[in-house]
């Protein structure tokens, strides 16, 4: 590994690093009075994520023996667990109800185990919504405005058979990190081989910044895009996978806004999903990509 110098990078971009790919630090201190040494320090850590410190061997006991503990402690007073099922993640959440004209959130405690996302409330004790990781077709993030117009990141489940399915989550990023990476692990072996092997040619390819949802609001990031016949993805030179992941059939117009964007005066592109929803992405030739981005939209774009 080389260092490497990114003038956009953002504090949020060291933090993903930090968890991602992880950082040794070697430091050899000597304290001195009057140039007498008196204390000397030698320090050799390394500073990781638990997922990157796991894949290199490192902390894998302490690891198993803290999620036993946690495991016999809270997990299976708490959901009743298969045999052979084990929880992943477990955090403070909700599950909005819609039936009839009844529209509302349901307070419980998500659970994710390799088997199955739970959202259970303990008191009364009732297992408010649940699926199977194999009926989930994809999870994303969707900002949602409160009613006091505080926005929040909600996380989409959406089923194999086309049902749409709102949870609220304690840390909605982390949950939809873990689903997506359980997710990838339940497809990957039944992708056809050659599929493995062989990539789309791109139509474009080259810088966009992308408008992040997060949890204090939305954040402009710079990263690298690329476009097919197939989707459109984004990623950020800190991401260990891609942020923005959009199928051209999910494409249903392109709207180039007016106003100042990272790239300045008219560089924000607005793209609108058949579900209804906008990304907003910026670019340094915005004319380009509008023209690349019409001929993936089944539908014209507006300049």
């Amino acid at each position: 590994m080389r260092p490497t110098r990114e003038p956009r990078v953002t504090l949020d971009d060291l933090v993903e690093v930090l968890l991602n790919k992880g950082a040794v630090l070697h430091l050899d201190l000597i304290v001195a009075v009057a140039d007498i040494p008196l204390i000397g320090v030698s320090v050799r850590a390394a500073i990781a994520g638990m997922e990157t410190m796991l894949e290199y061997g490192m902390m894998r006991n302490w690891d198993e023996a803290t999620r036993a503990w946690a495991e016999r402690s809270a997990g299976r007073r708490a959901l009743d667990l298969r045999e052979g099922e084990s929880i992943v993640r477990r955090m403070s959440g909700g599950h909005l109800l819609t039936e009839g004209v009844y529209h509302g959130w349901r307070p419980g405690t998500v659970h994710l185990t390799d088997q199955r996302l739970v959202v259970l409330r303990e008191e009364p004790r009732e297992v408010l919504w649940q699926t199977e990781l194999d009926a989930v077709g994809s999870v994303r993030l969707k900002p949602e405005r409160t009613v006091g117009g505080e926005e929040r990141l909600r996380l989409e489940v959406s089923s194999a058979d086309g049902r749409r399915d709102l949870l609220s989550a304690r840390e909605p990023e982390a949950l939809h990190d873990l689903l997506v990476r359980a997710l990838a692990g339940r497809l990957a072996p039944a992708l056809p081989a050659a599929a493995a092997t062989e990539e789309e040619p791109p139509i474009a390819e080259g810088h966009l910044w992308y408008e992040e949802p997060r949890r204090a609001g939305p954040l402009w990031r710079g990263g690298r895009a690329r476009l097919t016949a197939g989707r459109l993805t984004w990623k950020s030179p800190v991401d260990a996978r891609p942020a923005l992941a959009l199928a051209t059939t999910d494409l249903a117009g392109v709207e180039r806004v007016p106003g100042y964007g990272p790239a300045g005066e008219g560089s924000v592109l607005v793209l609108c999903t058949t579900a209804g929803d906008e990304i907003r992405l910026a670019a340094d030739d915005p004319e380009r990509w509008l023209r690349w981005l019409t001929s993936a939209s089944p539908v014209p774009a507006t300049a």
